[in-house]
């Protein structure tokens, strides 16, 4: 039971159903179909959701249409509709405005969209699933801002795993088990003091310091293994380029960190150096000279492992064991190697039980470890990682910091995008700041 005006951070480990569970409060749950459902929801008035993967929701080109979308489906007067879409957007940071294609939006703009999307409908009920994930600080600021003033006498129930900066939006904390059942409920104050050591030993994220990498074993050779020189790039149909005279080395056993705004061309670096895009200017070539964005998919995955901002755009089989044998088989592996080490990778990422699995029925949190798995099977020469945290439980977020600080300290060059700071901090030899598309 949820009374009127809670707002309600609801926590579990990773896989355990919180995503699900704020479909079906929002009654986005079939009662016919795959899976089975029970009992009874009664919801207070209207629910307004935003999910954990912001392209699920945007359904139209320009950016006020998509956020009009909602409002014009729930009968709101003409007169309103484009005062309440200059309101929504405004309280998010939206940078733009509202002729802004929203295929051109990064992923962390895309999410400010979903967001003012549900805030102008002016619910009863928000259902919020990692509304922060992939903002930038300022963008996470002004989000927890607009929510600070719309939640006055609403309802909220939100997934959220920056616990310390969501502290002041709500007044109850609710932790879900990884199969079901609740383990905690109280006060955000009760609940951590009495049940915080034991739920950071669930793997359930708790307020204070995050898990630490390992250890640096041994000193890195600092050999070059990708150079990129004066990258720029414009997207089809752009008249701005979203990269303008980027310049990266990738070295030996070290790790480079790619931070800045959304929107300030973090990803389409990362795709750049990974060799999946092709600059109209530079080039990106390994320590023999090859340019990566001219090699066949076999010599590329040999030398670059990637990991998509959005992972579903990377799988390419039907069950979770092919995506990590698929590299390394078609990287020369024998069957039985290519198999004990996807094993090995399944175990590790948490994601054993879940082999014959779909991979695009997994959780949100199970696609990201399971796309960084995928891109470490092929043993390659540099790793490129865009939001590899993203949407972890304390004990995969540290499983995935030991796997690729091992991978860092066996030689891997190591690359990655991120807003996560703790992560930049934990890894990073260097940082690469871009604004606007250039090098800061």
């Amino acid at each position: 039971m949820i009374e009127h005006g809670e707002r309600v951070l609801l926590l579990g480990p990773s896989g355990s159903g919180k995503s699900t569970l704020l479909a079906a409060m929002a009654g986005l749950l079939a009662r016919s179909g795959a899976g089975e459902a029970e009992g009874t929801l009664q919801l207070d008035g209207t629910a307004g959701v935003v999910f954990q993967d912001p392209e699920s929701q945007l359904v139209l080109a320009r950016a006020g249409d998509d956020v009009a979308f909602g409002l014009e489906n729930t009968g709101i007067p003409a007169s309103e509709i484009w005062s309440r879409v200059d309101t929504a957007l405004s309280a998010v940071g939206f940078p733009y405005g509202r002729d802004r294609s929203t295929a051109a939006l990064s992923g962390g703009e895309k999410q400010r969209l979903a967001i003012a999307g549900a805030l102008a409908l002016r619910p009863n009920v928000l259902l919020l699933d990692e509304p922060t994930a992939n903002l930038d600080p300022l963008g996470a600021q002004l989000v927890r801002g607009a929510l600070r003033r719309v939640l006055a006498n609403r309802t909220c129930v939100m997934v959220e795993h920056r616990i310390a900066e969501a502290l002041d939006l709500i007044d109850r904390v609710v932790v879900i088990a990884a199969g079901g059942g609740v383990i905690a409920d109280g006060t955000p104050e009760r609940v951590f003091r009495e049940q915080g050591t034991a739920l950071a030993a669930a793997g359930i994220w708790v307020p204070g310091p995050p898990p630490v990498a390992p250890p640096r074993r041994g000193a890195p050779s600092n050999a070059i293994v990708v150079e990129a020189r004066d990258l720029t790039f414009a997207y089809p149909g752009s008249t701005v380029s979203a990269l303008t005279g980027v310049s990266v080395i990738l070295r030996s056993g070290r790790t480079v960190a790619l931070v800045g705004a959304n929107g300030s061309g973090k990803s389409t670096l990362a795709l750049l150096i990974g060799g999946l895009l092709r600059p109209s200017r530079g080039a990106v070539r390994d320590a023999g000279g090859a340019d990566l964005a001219r090699l066949r998919a076999r010599a590329l995955i040999l030398r670059v492992g990637s990991v998509f901002q959005d992972p579903e755009h990377q799988f390419v089989t039907g069950r979770v064991v092919d995506e990590l044998t698929i590299g390394p088989l078609r990287a020369g592996r024998a069957p039985l190697e290519a198999r004990r080490l996807a094993n090995d990778l399944l175990e590790r990422m948490g994601l054993a039980a879940l082999g014959a699995a779909n991979p695009f029925t997994l959780s949100g949190g199970e696609k990201r470890r399971l796309s960084v798995a995928t891109a470490l099977a092929t043993a390659p020469g540099a790793l490129i990682l865009d939001e590899p945290t993203f949407a972890q439980d304390r004990r995969t977020y540290g499983e995935i910091l030991a796997l690729l600080a091992d991978f860092r300290d066996r030689g891997g060059a190591l690359c990655f995008a991120s807003h996560d700071p703790f992560l930049v901090d934990a890894l990073a030899d260097e940082r690469l700041t871009l604004l606007a598309g250039r090098t800061q």
